[in-house]
């Protein structure tokens, strides 16, 4: 039996280039800021723009009769538009600058991802239109390219349901798709408007406000200064990427009810106190059994578990951190932050059901025989599938992480710093120990690009175009 036809491909490719047109719009304001302070990228931004807007109008057009979208298109359809798109950049840094294409194409995944690794040892050399893309592509990638592009383009309909929910997305702020993605894009927009007056209130130049409030709503963490946040010495513009951070990890839904229930919802929601109270406990224990600056520790915390990965410190001063300090930054970046916001990794609800469904199989064997046990949380019957997508995604995610860390342990890096910088990858956080520089093996960061596209689309979609990729090609 065929799981893949022609017709799905078909249709893949109409939806794939209705997203790929949207891409090249997206590619004119990284031009825009190009023109503004007279550079040399120009051309490559035109090139990237055109290039990918043409292409993706001759296959929206060339197959536009093909439009009964299902969820396995919306899941391939996805998974490849985020390889177009750091494809897309990659053309564009290639053009404007001395770079090959492999580590321009990992520069751009990982700014796609909101991952935040960067291949240059100095970005301050680089155009201010290269450091605006690399922010925007995270601002963009924080909430989903194709959920902007259907925020933006798409109607309402079984379409946008299905791509929306490609993107490991289910939680919806209205009963219309179309409407959760114009509050989501609402509030989102918001709270960066909010970030730059906060920035430069703080003292911080216009241009940095801008890029440094992309970077920490979208949780991505990519900076335009080789210190990251550090550059700026000033606690002011730490408290503010904190709280920027912590925005960035909490739930669309949750900020959305916080206006209609006065701030309740927010301190109702279980994904926002467990958020808070693991930061709390974190910070506390580093504290208590370490000699480390409190700000580092507490920012360093809060980066971590939001998956954000700007930092006030370098990665050769994180690499000398107590190993119980840098374990702990490991398990805070394979929980995450809440669902339904712009955090990668395994996230607080999938954590919690977990350990609720091991609580309950505990009660279950020391309980009466025939006595009925229900998982619930905050009142709320869980169902059993959604026990069992918990369990699923968990041993899928640690897998993977475990194939890539004896994969760097085979080519003799420090298992410690190389399961942190992994771990890091997959869960785009973009904190490092120093493993991740421009000298690493071309096979590793080619392992490393994968890992942080797994991450970004909750690895499902991906093993679903994988396995469509064999079956279009069987005879």
């Amino acid at each position: 039996m065929r799981y893949i036809n022609r017709t799905d491909v078909y249709t893949i490719l109409h939806y794939l280039g209705m997203i790929m047109q949207g891409i090249g719009i997206m590619f004119l304001l990284p031009l825009i800021v190009a023109i503004i302070y007279r550079e040399t990228s120009i051309l490559g931004f035109i090139v990237a723009a055109i290039l990918s807007f043409a292409c993706g109008k001759s296959l929206s057009y060339s197959f536009k009769d093909h439009k009964r979208m299902r969820l396995k298109h919306g899941m391939i359809i996805s998974s490849i538009v985020w390889i177009w798109a750091g494809l897309i950049g990659a053309i564009a840094m290639m053009i404007s600058l001395d770079v090959g294409f492999f580590d321009a194409f990992f520069e751009n995944m990982s700014g796609w991802t909101c991952t935040g690794f960067t291949i240059f040892d100095d970005v301050e050399v680089l155009p201010n239109s290269i450091l605006f893309l690399r922010c925007l592509e995270e601002w963009l990638g924080g909430l989903g390219v194709v959920v902007v592009v259907l925020g933006i383009s798409f109607r309402s309909g079984t379409a946008a349901k299905k791509l929306y929910q490609s993107e490991a997305r289910e939680e919806r702020i209205k009963p219309s798709i179309t409407n959760t993605l114009h509050k989501t894009l609402n509030i989102y927009m918001i709270y960066t408007i909010a970030g730059i007056i906060l920035y430069l209130l703080a003292g911080m130049p216009l241009f940095d406000s801008i890029c440094n409030t992309f970077t920490s709503i979208s949780t991505g963490g990519m900076g335009i200064k080789n210190a990251n946040i550090g550059f700026y010495q000033s606690n002011a513009i730490n408290l503010i990427t904190m709280v920027l951070m912590v925005l960035g990890a909490t739930s669309f839904v949750v900020h959305y009810n916080v206006i209609k229930t006065k701030g309740k919802a927010l301190i109702k929601d279980l994904q926002f106190k467990m958020l808070i109270f693991i930061i709390a406990i974190s910070i506390l224990i580093i504290y208590l059994l370490s000699n480390l600056v409190p700000m580092e520790i507490a920012f360093t915390v809060i980066s971590a578990i939001t998956t954000t990965g700007a930092t006030i410190t370098s990665s050769n001063v994180l690499s000398t951190w107590p190993y119980f300090s840098l374990i702990i930054l490991i398990i805070l970046m394979l929980i995450g932050g809440s669902s339904g916001s712009t955090v990668g990794a395994i996230k607080l609800t999938r954590v919690l059901v977990f350990l609720k469904s091991v609580l309950n199989n505990v009660k279950r064997l020391v309980s009466p025989e025939g006595r009925v046990i229900t998982l619930k949380i905050s009142g709320h019957k869980i169902p059993s599938k959604a026990i069992q997508e918990a369990s699923t995604y968990i041993c899928l995610y640690l897998s993977f992480i475990v194939l890539s860390w004896l994969i760097f342990s085979y080519y003799g890096y420090d298992p410690l710093n190389s399961l942190f910088d992994i771990v890091s990858a997959q869960g785009n956080v973009g904190l490092s120990t120093g493993v991740i520089n421009t000298e690493l093996n071309p096979l590793l960061k080619g392992v490393l690009i994968f890992n942080m596209w797994i991450g970004r689309l909750e690895i499902i979609p991906i093993l679903v175009t994988i396995r469509s990729f064999f079956e279009a090609f069987k005879k």
